[in-house]
């Protein structure tokens, strides 16, 4: 309905506009009740999404391997040793008798790049036979007869051959064929002829493989490789120039408390600042503090609670000893060199105490934050999911009130432009009213 404000004096959408401030005040609560809850649902997807990191971390912090962390040092450079959790403290000599080294053919004639190097007496002579000499049939490779083709079909990939072929320059334009296995230790011999078994290019001489070897305490070990695994149990020796034929090394193997240490202050302050977090969010607010935006809810609180809980064992008794208390505040004190001596005098029971198997500090902090934040059922993940559920109902409500608004400023508009019409008839009745009365002829006495 068209408005006619103004003409009267009477500026009704003027009114109209300051009633419906006073209509819109429930509409702007709603809305500020959901941005609320969307700054709420927000704090509890970040807290959420943390404490699913936390689970991971404690997981991996307490695994089994973690907590037997073991160093190996050697002595002599080209002799190094890994170690495993199954290995025991422990220092030991070893004595290299000889690395691994492959099979060799060095062949007698030289030939030039492109001269015809591969034909035998009666066989094709393009053709040679590579007797890998394991048990396997011999292998006929065709090339084209030239040592730089001979040179090119040992070496191709496809041909899988386990040996590798160089043409060596001895001269201008002359060059003698050195022919070698990938594979060290005895077993990597080989035999190159042409395909009727002749020899080729005058012959080879050999260089026999031979398989490595070292001596612990009157124990010879050998290897086809330069690697002995589990030479002990959880021990793996690798051998490598510039180590030689004699040299003798000590290995000891000790326990690197070190590593505990930084996994277990790593996951340490990841809860410290987690509570911190939980606390911010849920503060009552008081003087000098602000209202957290989750004030007052319990299922929060409740996941703080049992997070700060988990440092203490389901038997009564605590972590003091092993470095690990709480403090007034309501946060977890680390003391690295507690924790780094009780590694040092039983490295199994502090495993037990911290790690992720069984009842262990990690195990129970793993439990506790995959237990808020499981992405299904997660104390954490339902009361997101509850909170999205009524910002959707406040949603529908600010849209109804929307609706209910726009027909109450059309009807008060309705009203107030009929108020004005009448009270602008009223004036101008009293106008004509007023110039009747002037026009009437006046009487003295």
């Amino acid at each position: 309905m068209a408005s006619i404000s103004g003409l009267s004096g009477f500026d009704s959408a003027q009114f109209v506009d300051q009633l419906m401030q006073l209509e819109t005040a429930p509409k702007t609560r709603l809305q500020t009740r959901v941005r609320s809850e969307e700054s709420a649902v927000s704090a509890l997807q970040t807290l959420n999404t943390r404490l699913a990191a936390l689970s991971t971390k404690a997981a991996d912090t307490g695994r089994a391997g973690a907590w037997s962390t073991l160093t190996a040092s050697s002595t002599t450079p080209g002799v190094t040793a890994t170690a495993t959790a199954a290995t025991a403290a422990t220092s030991f000599s070893v004595t290299v008798d000889r690395l691994a080294r492959t099979h060799q053919l060095t062949f007698a004639a030289p030939a030039a790049l492109t001269g015809s190097v591969t034909g035998g007496a009666t066989a094709e002579p393009t053709t040679v036979r590579l007797d890998r000499l394991d048990g396997t049939a011999p292998l006929d490779l065709e090339t084209d007869g030239t040592l730089q083709g001979l040179v090119d079909a040992l070496n191709d990939p496809a041909n899988e051959t386990g040996v590798r072929a160089t043409a060596v320059r001895v001269a201008e334009g002359s060059y003698r064929l050195l022919v070698e296995s990938t594979a060290t230790g005895t077993a990597s011999d080989f035999a190159l002829s042409a395909a009727d078994g002749s020899p080729l290019l005058g012959g080879a001489t050999a260089r026999a493989g031979e398989d490595a070897a070292v001596t612990l305490g009157g124990i010879t070990a050998t290897s086809s490789t330069n690697t002995f695994d589990d030479l002990m149990p959880g021990v793996t020796l690798s051998l490598a120039p510039p180590a030689t034929a004699g040299s003798t090394a000590t290995l000891t193997i000790a326990r690197e408390a070190g590593a505990v240490q930084t996994a277990v202050k790593s996951l340490v302050d990841d809860i410290n600042s987690l509570l911190t977090s939980f606390d911010t969010v849920t503060a009552s607010g008081g003087t000098g503090s602000a209202k957290g935006m989750l004030a007052g809810d319990v299922a929060v609180r409740g996941v703080r609670t049992a997070l700060f809980d988990a440092v203490y064992p389901k038997d009564g008794t605590t972590l003091a000893e092993l470095g690990i208390q709480t403090d007034r505040y309501g946060k977890l004190v680390l003391d690295e060199k507690a924790l780094a001596a009780a590694y040092e005098k039983d490295p199994e029971k502090v495993a037990a105490a911290l790690g992720s198997a069984g009842e262990g500090f990690a195990a129970r902090v793993r439990d506790v934050a995959k237990s808020a934040s499981a992405p299904v059922d997660g104390t954490l993940t339902v009361a997101v999911s509850g909170r999205q559920d009524g910002i959707k109902r406040l949603a529908d409500s600010v849209a109804q009130w929307d609706l209910r608004l726009e027909l109450r400023r059309t009807t008060l508009t309705r009203q107030f432009t009929a108020l004005e019409t009448a009270l602008t008839q009223m004036q101008s009745q009293s106008t004509w009213l007023a110039g009747q009365i002037g026009s009437l002829p006046s009487r003295n006495g």
